[in-house]
C-alpha cells in the first residue's frame, strides 16, 4: 500500500511476518520481494496511514526477487516519516573519502571526536564530503560528513550532522553548528557526538 511517498509492505518470511517501508514501487500480492532489514523502527505511527507498527523496517530499496541489484538510495526529498534518522554511511555513495582540506578556523571530523568533551556545546565549522543524506526526518535533514581523517574501525571517520538545508551525497560543503553529545533520540538512535542545526555551504 502507498502512502505519502512511500510504499509499505508486508513480507511473510521463515521467521514471521515483517513491514517494510521504502521509495514508492511497483508491487503486488505473491510477488517474491528482497528487503534489507537496515533501519528498524519500533511502535512506529504512520500519520498518512493512520495505523501503528509494533515493528518495521525503512529501507533503500524493496527488490524483486531475481531483479538485477541497484544501489541502495531513498530520495533526498521525499516525505519521510517521523523517526529513522540517518544511519550508517552508504558503501557505494563514493569512493572513500581522501583528505580535505579543513574551513579555515575549522576543524577535522577526527578533532570533534578526540575533543568531543571540551566541544559539547560549543559552534564549529567543518569542511567534508557527503556520504549519506536522508531529508525531512524528525523535521530536519540528516547528513554523514566524513573529511578523511580518523578511522572508520571505531567510526571516528564520520561525523552526524542536522540542518534545515540540503545536500547531496559527494558534495564537499562546509558546515558550522553546535556540538550536542550523548544524543539518545530512542529505538536505538544514539550517537555519542553529533553537530546540530548546521548551516552548509559548497565548499
Amino acid at each position: 500500500m502507498d502512502a505519502a511517498n512511500y510504499t509499505y509492505v508486508r513480507v511473510k518470511s521463515n521467521s514471521g511476518d515483517v513491514w517494510a517501508a521504502t521509495a514508492q514501487f511497483k508491487v503486488a500480492v505473491g510477488d517474491r520481494v528482497v528487503v534489507p532489514l537496515e533501519t528498524p523502527m519500533s511502535n512506529f505511527h504512520s500519520q498518512s496511514l493512520n495505523r501503528d507498527f509494533p515493528l518495521i523496517y525503512f529501507v533503500g530499496r524493496i527488490g524483486l526477487e531475481g531483479e538485477r541489484s541497484q544501489p541502495a538510495m531513498m530520495p533526498a526529498h521525499a516525505s519521510t516519516p517521523a523517526g529513522g534518522p540517518a544511519g550508517p554511511p552508504q558503501a557505494d555513495a563514493a569512493q572513500p573519502v581522501t583528505n580535505v582540506a579543513p574551513a579555515p578556523g575549522g576543524v577535522t571530523v577526527a578533532d570533534v571526536w578526540a575533543r568531543r568533551k571540551t566541544l559539547g556545546g560549543k559552534t564549529v565549522t567543518i569542511r567534508g564530503k557527503v556520504v549519506k543524506f536522508n531529508g525531512g526526518i524528525l523535521g530536519v535533514n540528516w547528513i554523514h560528513l566524513q573529511d578523511g581523517t580518523g578511522t572508520a574501525a571505531d567510526g571516528t571517520h564520520d561525523i552526524t550532522v542536522t540542518s534545515q538545508e540540503a545536500a547531496k551525497v559527494g558534495d564537499v560543503v562546509t558546515v558550522t553548528g553546535k556540538i550536542a553529545l550523548d544524543k539518545d533520540l530512542g529505538s536505538g538512535y544514539s550517537y555519542p557526538v553529533i553537530l546540530e542545526g548546521a548551516t552548509i555551504v559548497l565548499k
